[in-house]
């Protein structure tokens, strides 16, 4: 038999002999044979090696042979495959894989498709996102269950199992033999390598050991699952098949290595605290980690914990110094139903315990993904459900104990969710496994590891018990895998019937749930503020929201209709039950506790909102599922309690505790919370409202909200509660929160969509709003399960139907807009409701914000100009179960506190405020509305029973009681009050309508007495029906601190009834006498049909008015009244006295107003200024704004230029002791080498098809060129015969703001010493104009400018030609003849210095080195004129690329050219140019000496015709003495312009072909003879092409290639269109240079009629030139000598050159002077094209698909983005991607982000996206996952921002990179 350790062919040999041998071949003998041998060798094979690596790749090998029979591997996976019935793809995939989730064809909201199933589908317009998977997942493609059929990608769609064939029998034999082996070998290894930790830490390390060492096996194992369903079926039966289980893993056998690993394994299983049911000492439950309870369970047996671990480290302090950890832990000794589910597992297949060690070693990433690919086999599936739910209890155990909880939660949500979103498996489960039942009691068990006992209420007696925020389980979210499997079943409609069916169930879980009521309780500090602000709120909100809220939401989805009225019985007895246990518990009687609140009362709002569900959709009768009117007491204190604690934190009460106390108060109402919190609060108390006595309810909350002693009419009151600065915020919160009590129908009657559309209508009035802000804002139902989902169809429809979208623009220079809904007019005009705007705001700012966008619509359409009240909205009807609710309007207890308020407003008493009356009038019109019935007009025949315990109104219907006068009211006053002065009045008769209906007698009433009786009424009432003992009555446990004044009795004369107090009001407001008239007097009309809008707008006079109006309608004795108290002129109200204290503190208000609004008037001021200079200075966006250039023109009369410093304010010339400089910004740029000579734009690559090669850019062919010439030539004088800077040159701009140079160092100094942080380095020299704020990093002297020497400079003179050229030959010979002299240092020449360095180094070296041997002088003279040759040609690239608009210099203001030419030509005249080679010569004499340089060694000198004209003339211009004079300009102008001339017909003397040539040259030699012969192209190209002829130029056969490019016939017209094209871009130099030398606008013109005006411009016309039908561009020449003896002088030296390099000839002399303007990339227009190319792709660098992979926008090139892999000399692969390709800054579209960022320098920001959604959004980092788009506008923004160099000022948030990007 072949060792273990045989080469590959021996395996192959023997696994081919054995499987012969077991398919039946040898007979019976040798089968059995064979068999034995198979099992030894697979024993031998497969022992767990202690060695490791080489003997697992020698086992895999073997098993490999073993499987395929000696076959090749390949061959057999093949085969396997073909028998696969491929209905689910089943792709498993972890954590950031990128998927997709289509809304539309999933049936469950769980599921996902894989990127490719998804893209074979068809989803197109469906409501479906890419996301980034957090926990993994699998695809479910195929899965009927999950989705719908119509989503199935082409592959999964067909129902393919019916046509594979069957399986052949001896394919999968040999598998079935050795996979049980080999299973058994793996668990093996996991068992020997599972050490029972130490008590403390598992040996994190061992476990990985284990785990690497596995990795080849458990991947084998993947391999093979990925081989279709065949083999799968195979592994399924080794897996489950129980006697494979009980033969190999029992240990029974003689193998004594199987024996140890059995042994190992029954100590794990007891070490984890389960058990064998056999072992009947069950060991309790033994948690390991120190810290967490040991719950001291009354087991099977009783066992107490085993271990040593004693009871002293269970209480060990776990969070250091905190308090939260210090309280005792409470233990629960509970003898819970069935103590199995807890610590019994018993293993019966190799599944088991598979899955048993998975969760030991704690759910590694390579096992779940074994255990999930093997579900798409169908019996696997039920099997692994089941054995999951078994391993449950033990997974919550390893889960809490576990160090990496987060990985761990994610990989068993990522199994779980696989398994529980299945309904069908689900059901099954649920039936057969008691699924619900060890749900619930794991979840009981895992909070019950950290209950403490609670606070709220009774601290000494309290016996409930609440969970511990502080504890890790909570704060670290350690349950949600747990809670999210939980709601992950409720959503299943069967299993959740299951649960509301079990009763058992519900108490169980109804006890869970009160675990978290009153938990994290905020105690008000008093004193000192808190040390430490505990953040364990978040904990508590987010608890409740997971573990009670979101189950309470699955279930409610189950209760919709009729048939489901039991379900709704059950939660709301068993709730009732638990929360009477719970008042029990912690000791309630009927007063809450001062000073102490949480916001956490699940058990309240289960009951709420099943109660809404049983009266909305269950038609259930309210009465028969409410309490008693006791419990209903009980019910409303601790929700009125959180609404009394709002106002107070809002009111700054809570202070001392911190911020986090306000956070709590903002979590309760934000949208995510608020359905699942502050809404069922408030239906709660709704709900009490309208079944408890109204007056009882009212009193109780001013009691509450502690204003009880505020509502008084005396004008000074004891508060003994609270202090007065709180009394008014408080107030305000009452009354607001009895206005939303009483109009608030969200669980009242009204339909979804109408909530719907409210909610939505409060989100838009308070802000603009995103689509997806909406999304998030909008309270859906907070289960994400519940298949309501946002995006649906209502959404959508209920949008366009309430808002306007209005399109992202852009402003330029400001910040990037997104596409945002506002409300449409007419919801302005009639559905705003600040009553829901109010309940909404997280911020109370929102609150005015609406308020002031509303008033901006009214005044805007006209309807009300002053400042609006918020309106009053007419609300929906209520539901008949919630009538009783309007009983609060119609109450005594609210009628005499609205008394006294109105009554107290009007006086002028302190703490009210205009709000107040608001609220004031908003209930009384709310009282109007719902009046009971028509009170008849005769007397009212009031039952008596209603006066008797109060005489203040007669009857409790406000319509009635408005009228009724009260006269004279007995108050309890400090004796200090002024009321207590005055006598008592002797009569108290009343005067009147209202004297029939007054006792006459002086009115008292106290609210707190009236709650006391009537409680104790109903305590009574109750109590004799049940013959209970009435509860002892608390004593109010609060009084007063310190002594109080004595209180005494005064009596007060009123006279006043509701009405008149109205009528006073409103003069009052209006401030007018008799401003009130009744309407009806004019047209009795108002009342018989009163047109009272649902909807109405105004101040407060109309709502006094509108109210009035009412009250007549209703009733007509209240409309004599009213006309009554209109007849009788009001007397004025009297003014009251101020005290000298009171007018102080007035006096102060006043003064503060006044100082408030001077601030106000000088900040707008100020803001106006500046905004106008912004407007001036800031013209970054508009390259066509036309402002003349200041400092050159406008000023040409003063005799010197005039600068303002902006840093002293003087003005004042430039000197060259004190020069002014200019504020300017060097940056390198590479823009102008991005040019491009192709008219298509490129395309970012999305595919391997498109690349893009540099080739064809300007740079590159610039490069060539100089490195061409620089082969051939002599370097001194290649450096001279061309531009650099394509590429890194620098760009010069500035604000156009000017400071002195000094004022500038001191400047520079402070900031040094300012350590603020600023976006830029000021070590770098970066500052930022003191004026403009504009980014800027040197200073440009201004040279000291004569301006009167400029004008005469420009006068015309008639000199010749010829004399100009000599006086220009002699001016270049003067060197160092600068007015500035170089020898004597001024501050100027120094300044000029420092710029010059400055420049130098704001590029890199390699764009400055062009010199064969460094450091020459040609190359700094090479880069000084270069500098000006960019500056120049960007600026054309910012006007196009051409001059056709004219006008002054583009950047008006912001251009420095003139500046930089100056400090350019101080620097250039250092290097002197040899006359020998000065260029000049060659330009305008006749050379006799040819042949001296042809003999010497050294390479020739460039040839005139191979140099660039441009550059030519730079360098005359610079090294000229400088002011330079208009007319030698432009003789310098003509003599080059007669060079390119000569180039262009040399150049298109190559294009055309050799017979065109000879037919040119015929007709050409013609008219040599002619007058003007030079100025006739016919007669110069003639010339030309026989002078060239002379050399080797027309070499035949080479010319074709060329000649294909370009029109086979030339006309004379196409001829003369090539050479002005030819010549166009140096005239638009020359122009612009021109210009800024000498000032002098640019003319406009029409594109075809550029070159003639430009040439006019320039002076090269002649005088004698007419109309232009006849114009030749040969007409604009001037020869300084005879043109065909220069031509042939310059010919020559192009002869001899191609005698030597015939090839080069050619290439050197075509130019191609068309470049197309440069341009970004252009983008596909769907962002998922760039997304599914780049995110997999390969970086070319580091071979890796990168983690941040990017794209660089100018170029193309793939880079990774923070990427350590790519990153060289510390600097990251986009930094240095920057430099190279843009010198410096980079455009990077960041694929996983959307976003592109822009590196500067050593600074980046992030610019924003150009791909947005259908709605305008961006989608930074692809959270959404929606289809985005590209947005044209923006990206032409981000070119425009690119190519004019304004990134520095237009975006504002900069920040340093470090290289790290």
């Amino acid at each position: 038999m072949a060792g273990s350790g045989a080469s590959g062919r021996e395996k192959r040999a023997t696994a081919a002999r054995l499987k012969a041998a077991l398919s039946g071949g040898g007979g019976g003998g040798g089968e059995s044979g064979a068999a034995a041998e198979l099992q030894a060798l697979l024993e031998r094979a497969l022992a767990p090696a202690p060695g490791g690596g080489e003997a697992a790749a020698e086992a895999l090998e073997w098993c490999r042979c073993l499987l395929s029979g000696g076959e090749p591997w390949e061959g057999f996976v093949q085969a396997v495959r073909a028998y696969d019935p491929a209905t689910l793809c089943g792709l498993v995939w972890t954590a950031n894989f990128v998927a997709y989730r289509c809304r539309t064809c999933g049936i469950s909201p769980c599921m996902s498709l894989c990127a490719e199933c998804f893209h074979q589908g068809e989803h197109a317009g469906h409501d479906y996102n890419m996301f980034r998977s957090q926990a993994g997942g699998a695809c479910d493609c195929g899965d009927g269950n999950v989705m719908r059929e119509a989503g199935f990608c082409k592959r999964h769609r067909m129902k393919s199992s019916s046509k594979v064939p069957c399986v052949p029998k001896d394919l999968l034999m040999m598998s079935e033999l050795v996979l049980p082996q080999f299973i058994f070998s793996l668990i093996q290894y996991l068992r020997e390598g599972y050490n029972e930790p130490a008590l403390d830490l598992p040996s994190e390390k061992d476990l990985h050991r284990i785990l690497q060492m596995l990795e080849p096996h458990v991947s084998f194992l993947e391999d093979l699952t990925k081989m279709g369903g065949a083999m799968r079926s195979v592994l399924t039966q080794v897996l489950t098949n129980q006697q494979f289980y009980k033969d190999l893993s029992s240990g029974v056998g003689e193998n004594a290595c199987a024996k140890k690993s059995y042994e190992k394994y029954l100590i794990a299983l007891k070490g984890s605290g389960l058990a064998f049911p056999e072992d009947k000492l069950a060991c309790g439950m033994q948690e390991q980690a120190s810290g967490t309870s040991t719950l001291a369970i009354q087991g099977l047996a009783g066992a107490t914990a085993t271990s040593g671990q004693g009871e002293s480290s269970d209480e060990e302090d776990q969070d250091g110094s905190q308090g939260v950890g210090k309280r005792k832990r409470v233990k629960l000794s509970s003898s819970t139903k069935d103590q199995s589910i807890m610590d019994v597992l018993k293993h019966k297949c190799f599944l088991e315990e598979l899955l048993f060690w998975t969760i030991k070693y704690e759910f590694p990433q390579k096992m779940v993904t074994f255990l999930l690919n093997m579900l798409p086999d169908q019996d696997y599936k039920i099997a692994f459900t089941k054995t999951f739910v078994q391993h449950y209890a033990f997974i919550m155990k390893t889960l809490k104990k576990s160090h990496e909880s987060d990985t761990m939660s994610n990989r068993i949500v990522h199994i779980s969710v696989q398994l529980f979103s299945n309904e069908e498996l689900a059901r099954q489960v649920t039936e057969e496994c008691q699924l619900l039942d060890i749900m619930v009691t794991v979840l009981l068990y895992m909070m019950e590891s950290c209950l403490i006992k609670s606070e709220l209420q009774d601290e000494e007696n309290s016996l409930h018990v609440v969970v511990n925020c502080g504890e890790a389980l909570l704060k670290n979210n350690t349950y949600w895998p747990l809670v999210s499997d939980f709601i992950n079943i409720l959503s299943h409609q069967s299993v959740a019937k299951k649960f509301l069916e079990d009763h058992s169930l519900l108490v169980t879980w109804m006890n869970f749930v009160s675990f978290f009521q009153g938990m994290n309780l905020n105690k008000r500090e008093l004193n000192e503020h808190v040390e430490f602000e505990s953040q364990t709120y978040y904990a508590a909100f987010a608890a409740e929201l997971e573990a009670c809220a979101q189950p309470m939401w699955g279930l409610l989805s189950h209760c919709k209709v009729r048939e489901t009225q039991e379900y709704t019985r059950n939660v709301v007895r068993y709730c009732l039950e638990a929360l009477q246990d719970w008042f029990d518990a912690i000791n309630f009687v009927d007063e809450p506790a001062p000073n102490q609140v949480t916001f956490h009362l699940p058990l309240h709002r289960y009951y709420a909102m099943f109660l809404s569900k049983a009266v909305k959709c269950q038609e259930l009768d309210l009465d028969s599922i409410l309490p008693d009117q006791e419990m209903l007491m009980k019910l409303m204190i601790h929700p009125l309690q959180i609404q009394a604690s709002l106002s107070e934190i809002h009111s700054n009460m809570w202070v001392r505790n911190g911020l986090q106390i306000k956070g709590q108060a903002m979590t309760y109402v934000q949208s995510h919370f608020c359905n699942s919190m502050i809404d069922p609060d408030i239906y709660l108390l709704q709900v009490c409202a309208s079944r408890l006595d109204p007056d009882y309810f009212i009193s109780s909350v001013f009691e509450r909200f502690k204003v009880v002693d505020l509502l008084t009419m005396a004008s000074q009151h004891q508060n003994t509660v609270l202090d007065s600065e709180h009394e008014r915020s408080m107030l305000e919160g009452a009354l607001t929160f009895l206005v939303i009590l009483l109009s608030l129908r969200l669980h009242l009657g009204m339909t979804d969509d109408e909530i719907l559309r409210a909610e939505m209508v409060a989100q838009l009035c308070m802000n603009d709003r995103t689509h997806s802000s909406l999304l998030d804002l909008i309270p859906e139902n907070p289960n994400p399960k519940s298949g309501i989902v946002p995006g649906s169809l209502s959404f959508e429809s209920m949008l366009s139907a309430v808002a306007d979208f209005k399109a992202p623009v852009f402003e330029p220079g400001g910040s990037m807009q997104q596409g945002m809904y506002t409300p449409k007019a007419d919801i302005w005009d009639k559905e705003f409701d600040p009553v829901m705007v109010i309940l909404r705001t997280v911020y109370r700012r929102d609150v005015q914000s609406a308020m002031d966008r509303y008033t901006a619509f009214l005044k805007q359409s006209g309807t009300f100009p002053g400042n609006p009240w918020p309106p009053y909205k007419k609300r929906t009807p209520l539901h008949p179960s919630y009538k009783g609710l309007m009983k609060l309007l119609h109450c005594k207890t609210l009628h005499i506190v609205l008394f006294t308020l109105l009554y107290k407003i009007l006086m002028d008493h302190q703490n009210l405020s205009e709000h107040v009356l608001c609220m004031v009038l908003y209930l009384i019109e709310l009282g109007l509305e719902d009046s009971p019935e028509q009170e008849s007009d005769e007397e009212d025949s009031v039952g008596e029973h209603e006066r008797c315990h109060d005489s203040w109104f007669p009857g409790s219907n406000l319509v009635s009681n408005m009228r009724h006068f009260i006269n004279y009211v007995r108050v309890r006053v400090p004796e200090t009050a002024p009321e207590v002065k005055r006598e008592p009045p002797a009569s108290t008769s009343s005067d009147g309508v209202a004297s029939s209906q007054n006792s006459g007698t002086a009115q008292v009433f106290s609210l707190v007495a009236e709650r006391r009786k009537k409680f104790q009424e109903i305590i009574n009432r109750n109590s004799s029906e049940a013959s209970q003992v009435v509860r002892p009555k608390t004593s109010m446990k609060w009084s007063a601190p310190g002594a109080t004044p004595q209180l005494t009795t005064a009596i007060l004369e009123i006279k006043e009834s509701i009405l008149s107090l109205l009528i006073k009001l409103h003069h009052k407001l209006s401030g007018k006498q008799n401003s009130y008239y009744p309407p009806w007097f004019d047209d009795m009309e108002v009342l018989i049909q009163p047109e009272i809008p649902k909807y109405s707008h105004g101040d407060g006079m109309t709502a006094v008015e509108r109210i009035l109006l009412k009250a007549a309608v209703q009733s007509r004795l209240n409309k004599r009244v009213i006309e009554e108290i209109c007849r009788k002129v009001t007397p004025p109200v009297p003014p009251k006295k101020i005290s000298p204290a009171e007018k102080k503190t007035l006096d102060k208000e006043e003064r503060r107003q006044k100082a408030r609004e001077r601030q106000q008037k000088l900040l707008a001021e100020f803001a106006s200024k500046q905004k106008s200079f912004m407007e001036t200075a800031m013209d970054v966006e508009s390259p066509d704004a036309d402002i003349a250039m200041e400092i050159a023109t406008s000023e040409q009369h003063v005799s010197e230029a005039v600068y303002d410093c902006v840093i002293c304010g003087q003005s004042g010339p430039s000197t060259e002791d004190r020069p002014t400089g200019l504020v300017v910004l060097l940056q390198a740029s590479s823009v102008l080498g991005q040019c491009r000579n192709s008219t298509e734009p490129k395309k970012l690559p999305t595919s391997e098809e498109e690349q893009i090669y540099p080739s064809d850019t300007c740079a590159a062919v610039h490069d060539v060129r100089l490195t061409t010439l620089q082969r051939y030539f002599k370097d001194s004088s290649c450096l001279q015969a061309v531009s650099i800077g394509w590429e890194g040159g620098v760009y010069v701009q500035t604000c156009g703001h000017t400071l002195h140079i000094d004022c500038h160092k001191s400047y520079m100094e402070s900031l040094r010493n300012d350590q603020v942080l600023q976006g830029f380095s000021v070590d770098k020299g970066e500052f930022t104009c003191p004026l403009c704020r504009q980014f800027a990093n040197s200073v440009l002297p201004c040279y000291p400018g004569n301006n009167v020497e400029r004008s005469l400079l420009q006068c015309h003179s008639n000199k010749s030609i010829q004399d100009l050229i000599k006086e220009v030959e002699e001016l270049q010979e003067q060197l160092g003849t600068f007015p500035v002299s170089i020898s004597s240092e001024t501050n100027l020449s120094k300044e000029m210095e420092s710029v010059m360095k400055d420049i130098k180094s704001t590029t890199q070296k390699k764009y400055t080195d062009y010199s064969k041997t460094p450091g020459s002088p040609d190359n700094d003279f090479l880069f000084m004129y270069s500098v000006a040759r960019t500056n120049l040609e960007l600026e054309l690239v910012h006007r196009e690329g051409n001059l056709c608009l004219g006008g002054a210099s583009t950047a008006g203001k912001r251009s420095c050219l003139n500046q930089l030419f100056h400090v350019l030509a101080m620097h250039m005249r250092l290097y002197s140019i040899d006359s020998a080679y000065n260029p000049w010569r060659k330009l305008t004499q006749i050379m006799q000496d040819r042949n001296s340089q042809m003999n010497s060694e050294e390479l020739p000198e460039v040839p005139v015709l191979y140099r660039d004209v441009s550059s030519l003339l730079l360098i005359q211009i610079l090294t000229m003495p400088q002011p330079l004079r208009k007319e030698h300009f432009t003789c310098i102008v003509k003599v080059l312009f007669t060079l390119l001339y000569t180039q262009a017909l040399a150049a298109f003397s190559l294009k055309c072909s050799a017979e065109d040539r000879v037919a040119w040259k015929n007709s050409g030699a013609l008219k040599k003879n002619t007058s003007n012969g030079e100025k006739s192209w016919e007669a110069l190209l003639s010339h030309v092409i026989s002078e060239l002829s002379k050399g080797k130029m027309f070499e035949e056969g080479e010319t074709e290639e060329l000649a294909m490019v370009y029109p086979s016939v030339w006309s004379p017209d196409s001829i003369e269109c090539y050479l002005q094209q030819f010549c166009l871009p140096f005239l638009r130099i020359t122009c612009l240079l021109q210009h800024h030398l000498f000032g002098g606008d640019l003319p406009s013109c029409q594109e075809d009629e550029e070159f003639t005006v430009l040439g006019n411009c320039l002076g090269l016309l002649p005088s004698s030139f007419q109309s232009p039908h006849q114009f030749t561009s040969a007409s604009c020449l001037d020869w300084p000598v005879p043109a065909f003896n220069m031509i042939s002088q310059w010919c020559l030296e192009l002869a001899s050159f191609a005698d030597r390099h015939a090839e080069q000839v050619k290439v050197l002399l075509i130019q191609e002077p068309k470049w197309d303007l440069p341009c970004l990339l252009q983008l596909p227009e769907n962002y998922n094209t760039i997304f599914q190319y780049y995110h997999r792709k390969t970086c070319t660098v580091c071979t890796k698909v990168p983690k941040d992979p990017a794209v660089c926008l100018v170029c193309g090139t793939f880079v990774c983005l923070k990427g350590l892999c790519c990153k060289q000399q510390s600097y990251c692969e986009c930094v240095l991607h920057s430099q190279n390709c843009g010198a410096g800054t980079g455009i990077f579209l960041l694929i996983n982000a959307s976003v592109i960022i822009i590196i500067r320098g050593h600074r980046f920001c992030l610019w924003g996206s150009v791909y947005l959604d259908a709605h305008g959004e961006e989608d930074r980092d692809l959270r959404r996952g929606k289809p985005l788009y590209i947005c044209k506008e923006r990206y032409k923004v981000l070119e425009q921002q690119w190519v004019s160099h304004t990134f520095d000022h237009i975006n504002k948030r900069w920040g340093p990179h470090y290289n790290g990007l």
